[in-house]
């Protein structure tokens, strides 16, 4: 029974959805990473942004108890929604430096829902939010053994690192020893490599919610700049590049005013004289 019980704890169903707007860039991407969840289910966009909870609904009736959403904000900017439904936690993350698998051209590849090794950086344990996310992102990525989409292999890896207070997410291939060399057993046994696959994502977490889409806060992000603050700054910045422009040309015209030209006598002296309708 203990074990029954473990395993209908650890089937995890997983909604990947998109709100309306979404460019097909962020499409692209929202593609890729479904592909990397044998146990993800697709379904079409949101109608609503204002209402983000009515995804309760969608992922109750089918059967999901995680949900992968991506909020488009002015063609520009991506947010990721991961929620546990249907009580939460939920949390917020701002996708940046996005590099969809068709952009990379990698050389790397691995069979398609294959089950997937998860690597977490140590820094995940340092504070509470961080362990948090880490079970999140746990609980999302990680295939159900058993599951009837997963195929009963392990030839890639998903790492997840932070840095600056973000965490950057990278798809590899494990690529075993060629055969055909001249190594030991425990050589090839030991000898592996990487090779990237694809995609390249950086998550940037903005608030976690006590409940799904909504709720309390137990955590803000201080370091966080809203990309609208972004582009404001990068705004005024090249305004005051214009009036730097402009004072700098206000100075060379009262300069030249001060200078005073004089005024040349044998400047026009080839000119030609206007011809007289005279005849």
């Amino acid at each position: 029974m203990a074990e029954m019980t473990s395993s209908k704890l650890r089937r995890n169903r997983v909604l990947v959805l998109s709100t309306r707007g979404v460019t097909a860039r962020f499409r692209h991407l929202m593609e890729d990473l479904r592909k990397l969840l044998p146990h993800g289910k697709k379904e079409s966009k949101l109608d609503t942004k204002d209402r983000l909870s009515s995804a309760n609904e969608i992922c109750e009736l089918r059967n999901c108890n995680w949900c992968l959403l991506f909020e488009c904000r002015k063609h520009e900017d991506l947010y990721m929604w991961v929620t546990s439904i249907p009580s939460g936690p939920s949390v917020k993350f701002h996708v940046s430096n996005i590099h969809t698998m068709a952009e990379l051209k990698f050389a790397g590849n691995n069979l398609l829902f294959s089950r997937a090794l998860l690597s977490f950086d140590e820094r995940f344990e340092s504070t509470p939010h961080f362990r948090l996310l880490k079970e999140m992102l746990t609980n999302l990525f990680s295939a159900p053994q058993g599951h009837r989409k997963t195929k009963p292999f392990v030839d890639h890896i998903i790492s997840f690192h932070i840095l600056d207070k973000r965490i950057w997410i990278r798809h590899y291939q494990i690529v075993e020893a060629t055969e055909g060399l001249k190594t030991t057993k425990a050589q090839k046994s030991s000898s592996s490599d990487l090779v990237e696959i694809g995609p390249r994502l950086v998550l940037s977490p903005v608030r976690i919610f006590s409940e799904s889409f909504y709720g309390s806060t137990l955590y803000e992000n201080p370091a966080f700049v809203h990309p609208n603050v972004v582009r404001r700054m990068l705004r005024n910045q090249n305004s005051k590049a214009y009036e730097r422009r402009t004072i700098r040309k206000q100075k060379t015209d009262k300069r030249k005013q001060k200078l005073g030209r004089k005024k040349n006598e044998v400047e026009n002296i080839f000119a030609e004289e206007p011809e007289s309708d005279e005849h």
